[in-house]
């Protein structure tokens, strides 16, 4: 048996595994191995497992003992913890908070601080799925309580969070990063523009939406005076400095991107005592909550990494690549066809276990056509986001649904998503039309 055959059977073999449910990093991980053991094995032409035993585990132990011991993926532990001990300061909540008060009179103004209070926290936090459970849980019960639609409360909220893929500090993109070999800290920055692109698009989803039907936003008696509102600008400075210094840093290039995840670390819990909303206690469960949601991401890049390694013994990547290459299709076909696996792939399956799944295939096919990289990264990033919130299995549908509870069905919750997905796929079609929204920032970086 040869090793593209092997290849091709071990990606079928994952499917079924994800298909059945089994974790994702055991299916990569034990795939791979026993691929690479059938590999070796049969090198000679005759099966000879004796010979395959030493290579099998030198392969696997060496590739996880590399990951685990990468400088980048230091920043993992680091933005997760930033985020935990963020929302326990009660940082993350304060944009949201601000928002309110400055919009609560516009119509759908309830809404559309949900959004921009899942993008405050996205740009702290770095977790959709996080984002989606948290502002759930402060966002949507509220809007509730005033009489909104439950289309519009859950799916603001269950939309605004996947604002946690593309705005940085973005996990997706640290991984992508490490398994592409390209720079973090540009990808950050690549992040932005379309983040912010898509936080405005959502934004005029709701003023449109709640224009043409007023009675899903019922107006709100509550008024706040012009010292409240100021007031509450300036308790979100917390939020804001973060940011800038994640970002600010990154761009002057006064930080990298793991300096100023340590940085912003140290900061947010210095802030948080100081103002007396963090407490030991809380400290020590957003450190506990770190190490569970770490180990679990690490987890699955080990798994990933041995899978990659494995797909690097099989020749599959270079495989299809030639078959494109005789194809001779266009990069708007490529990027079509490439959009739309990951589009069917996001009906099913999560974020992390989509990229770690195509990355090996993909890049190499990406690299024969030329093509940048970091802008790359950015369309697998909006791509995956859209995938959170795409039915049959959008993960961020679910975590609202779970939230609210009988309050809003998920049939409800999907219905108030198609708008959102509607400028979800514009802003996609704007990026991959014109790469330099994605690469502006990180160019005038350099």
């Amino acid at each position: 048996m040869d090793a593209s055959t092997i290849g091709l059977i071990a990606f079928g073999a994952v499917l079924f595994l994800l298909a059945m449910r089994v974790p994702i990093a055991f299916a990569l991980a034990s795939v791979a191995t026993i691929g690479t053991f059938f590999i070796f094995a049969f090198r000679t032409g005759e099966f000879m497992p004796e010979r395959a035993i030493r290579a099998t585990t030198s392969m696997v132990f060496s590739n996880s003992f590399d990951l685990i011991h990468s400088y980048d993926l230091s920043m993992i532990p680091l933005f997760v913890a930033l985020g935990h001990i963020a929302y326990r300061a009660d940082i993350t909540t304060k944009i949201y908070h601000a928002a309110k008060v400055w919009l609560t009179r516009m119509p759908g103004g309830v809404a559309m601080a949900s959004v921009m209070g899942c993008g405050g926290f996205s740009a702290i936090t770095g977790s959709s799925i996080a984002c989606a459970s948290t502002m759930g849980r402060i966002c949507t019960p509220e809007m509730l309580r005033m009489g909104y639609d439950p289309r519009l409360a859950t799916a603001s909220v269950a939309a605004g969070g996947t604002l946690g893929s593309l705005i940085p500090p973005s996990v997706l993109f640290i991984i992508y990063g490490i398994f592409t070999e390209t720079s973090i800290s540009s990808l950050f920055l690549a992040g932005v523009l379309p983040g912010l692109l898509t936080l405005a698009g959502f934004i005029l989803v709701i003023a449109v939406w709640v224009w043409h039907s007023p009675e899903i936003a019922p107006p709100t008696d509550a008024r706040y005076s012009s010292n409240e509102r100021f007031q509450a600008a300036a308790e979100s400075w917390p939020a804001v400095m973060l940011f800038v210094l994640i970002i600010g840093g990154i761009y002057g290039g006064i930080f990298t991107a793991t300096e100023a995840a340590a940085v912003c670390v140290v900061a947010a819990t210095l802030i948080g005592f100081a103002q007396r909303k963090l407490t030991l206690q809380g400290l020590w469960d957003a450190v506990k909550e770190t190490c569970i949601q770490t180990s679990a991401i690490f987890f699955i890049a080990a798994g990933a990494k041995i899978f990659v390694a494995f797909i690097a013994l099989t020749n599959v990547a270079p495989m299809i690549v030639n078959v494109v290459s005789e194809a001779q299709l266009s990069v708007v076909v490529l990027m079509f066809a490439i959009a739309v696996i990951y589009l069917v792939l996001g009906m099913f399956l999560d974020p992390i276990g989509i990229m770690v799944l195509t990355l090996p295939l993909m890049i190499p096919l990406v690299e024969s056509y030329d093509l940048n990289l970091i802008w790359f990264g950015v369309v697998v990033i909006k791509l995956l986001e859209i995938g959170l919130i795409t039915p049959p299995m959008g993960l961020n549908v679910f975590v609202i649904a779970n939230v609210v509870g009988k309050d809003a069905p998920i049939d409800k919750i999907f219905a108030g998503i198609m708008r959102f997905l509607s400028v979800d796929v514009i802003v996609l079609i704007l990026i991959m039309s014109f790469p330099m929204i994605s690469l502006l920032i990180p160019l005038g970086a350099r």
